[in-house]
């Protein structure tokens, strides 16, 4: 277990639980998912309650992920991006952002580390950009396949290109939020494990254990930024995509 850097991501049943032949048990990624959203809502709740004129470190904090939201919200999407998506967004981002960091404690589950999850999410946003789009627009959405300004003969490789680019997006958008996560992850057990192998070698290389000992909290600190940077990426992917439904063509 300790040199596997695998088991970190197995799915284990906490309350085995089956319902008409499924398989609905509750489970450590389920766990760490609830745990995540308690999180988040805790914080907010517990920084936000106050409200005072001059806020505290706690109400800057929450103030400040929610201004920086809404401003991305805005900027990609419009204010009717704003208006309709940003609560959506906002909560997509909590939820990514939290998993990623709850997944940053030793023996903790990083639930975005399970493809099954970021697919959820992806197909979640490709699924409401489409109706949204359709009620909005109607067939005008579909002018999303046929850019403007481009010389007639070119239509007939530019749309083939279009629809692939587009029903690829769930794919694209799910995996690189996986990707990331499984593989720095993976890359940080590796080198922790290296560090106490060295030194039970004993002699010159417990000397040597310094080097992964420095690597791994050289890695743990990227693995943070990344834990942030992912989460900012796929909330951003959203609002480019949801600005497509409500301005199909531009």
């Amino acid at each position: 277990m300790a040199d596997d850097p695998i088991h970190q991501f197995q799915i284990a049943p906490i309350v085995p639980l089956e319902i008409a032949g499924w398989d609905a048990s509750f489970t450590n990624a389920s766990l760490f998912m609830v745990a995540g959203v308690g999180a988040a809502a805790a914080f907010f709740y517990w920084a936000m309650k106050p409200a005072a004129m001059v806020p505290g470190r706690a109400q800057v904090v929450a103030e400040t992920g929610y201004n920086f939201i809404h401003g991305m919200v805005k900027d990609s999407a419009g204010e009717e991006g704003v208006k309709k998506f940003f609560p959506f967004v906002f909560t997509l981002f909590l939820f990514i952002f939290m998993a990623n960091m709850i997944g940053m404690f030793p023996y903790f589950f990083t639930t975005t580390s399970q493809l099954v999850v970021t697919a959820a999410m992806a197909l979640m946003v490709f699924f409401t950009v489409i109706f949204v789009g359709i009620a909005k627009n109607g067939a005008k959405f579909f002018k999303l396949f046929v850019p403007s300004g481009v010389p007639l003969p070119l239509y007939f490789i530019v749309t083939p290109i279009e629809i692939i680019s587009f029903f690829s997006r769930p794919l694209s958008h799910a995996v690189r939020l996986w990707a990331n996560i499984l593989a720095g992850h993976i890359l940080l057990k590796v080198f922790a494990s290296f560090a106490p192998m060295l030194f039970a070698a004993g002699g010159f290389f417990t000397v040597l254990s310094i080097g992964p000992v420095i690597m791994t909290v050289a890695l743990y600190g990227l693995e943070f930024l990344v834990a942030f940077l992912q989460a900012y990426v796929f909330a951003i992917l959203t609002c480019i995509y949801l600005n497509d439904a409500l301005h199909p063509g531009h």
